[in-house]
């Protein structure tokens, strides 16, 4: 089943202050990813090395098609700058998956920094669609395609 060039997903805004802040949108022309804001009703700190904290995004998207998913990312510079990561590596939005989306952050700094604040409205991950493959398997007792690497695991092509 192939996508269109644009699909078509429905966002369903939950937080009504995203009217103010600005819905989830691309911050220039050619970016990959759509910005995501913390819908916060106040300031939290994120101490560093302390356990993920669930941020709301304000809204739940309708995706409706099975080889479509959203992923979400750290901010680059929020990510590599400030230690402010996502708690989970990254975000899997599953098509089907219609409530709202929550933003795992972690602050993976030392202990010792300081904590890191993130205020209402301030634009804290990121979110990337991406087109999803879904095989069927077949159970087999050999391989139909030999390989040169053949069954080389961890390294076995060099470090």
């Amino acid at each position: 089943m192939t996508l269109p060039v644009t699909p078509k997903i429905e966002m369903k805004i939950l937080d009504s202050r995203l009217h103010d802040w600005g819905r989830p949108s691309y911050q220039s022309d050619m970016a990959a990813a759509v910005d995501l804001f913390a819908c916060l009703d106040e300031t939290i700190l994120i101490e560093p090395q302390a356990p993920a904290v669930l941020v709301s995004s304000g809204f739940a998207l309708g995706m409706g098609h099975a080889h479509l998913a959203a992923l979400i990312l750290p901010r680059s510079g929020l990510g590599h700058k400030k230690g402010l990561v996502m708690g989970n590596s990254v975000g899997l939005i599953d098509a089907d998956y219609l409530g709202e989306v929550m933003i795992s952050i972690w602050n993976r700094n030392p202990v010792g920094e300081s904590a890191f604040e993130i205020h209402p409205g301030e634009r804290i991950a990121q979110m990337v669609f991406t087109p999803i493959v879904r095989p069927s398997f077949e159970i087999v007792t050999d391989f139909s395609q030999e390989s040169a690497r053949g069954e080389g695991g961890f390294g076995s092509t060099g470090t």
